[in-house]
């Protein structure tokens, strides 16, 4: 959903959550930079740069320097400040799988996943667990509805002198 100015032009969106059809929550007020932002990240770390490059698998690489982080979390605020109205959050985890051997001994693999979760104001959760793939798709479809709102403007550009380019 677009938030406007004072003279209606859209400017930054706010995410309507849904869920089978109906209205699950608003969250993340002027978010669509912040998304644009990780939407680069995820396919900078996807090619391995950084410290991504560690991990061999591509799946298993985002843009966290941490193991275990926090990569985005919307609340719905009202204008007094108190929360309620909904949140969508995802946070990285660091998950040892064991490998079996034959004939030998076997050995723990690391993957990270990234758990993106969603609750209502009532209190009903959701949650998917996403490979790198998964959430670069899952943003990058979040961002172009997101542009869409705003009439195509690339969100990863701020009309404000130097802001959105870091």
């Amino acid at each position: 959903m677009a938030c406007r100015d004072s003279v209606g032009r859209p400017y930054e969106v706010t995410l309507e959550l849904w869920r089978d059809g109906a209205p699950y929550g608003m969250v993340g007020e002027r978010c669509g930079w912040l998304l644009a932002r990780l939407a680069r990240g995820v396919a900078d770390a996807r090619e391995g740069r950084g410290d991504a490059g560690l991990w061999p698998d591509p799946d298993d690489r985002f843009p966290e320097d941490e193991p275990d982080g926090e990569l985005f979390s919307f609340r719905y605020r009202t204008r007094s400040g108190a929360m309620g109205g909904g949140e969508l959050r995802c946070q990285l985890r660091t998950i040892p799988v064991w490998m079996p051997g034959q004939g030998r001994r076997g050995e723990w693999r690391l993957t990270r996943r990234a758990y993106v979760e969603a609750w209502g104001p009532g209190g009903v959760g959701m949650r998917a667990v996403l490979t790198s793939a998964e959430l670069a798709v899952f943003v990058g479809v979040l961002v172009t509805e997101a542009e869409g709102c705003l009439g195509g403007r690339d969100l990863a550009r701020n009309p404000v002198e130097g802001a959105g380019n870091a």
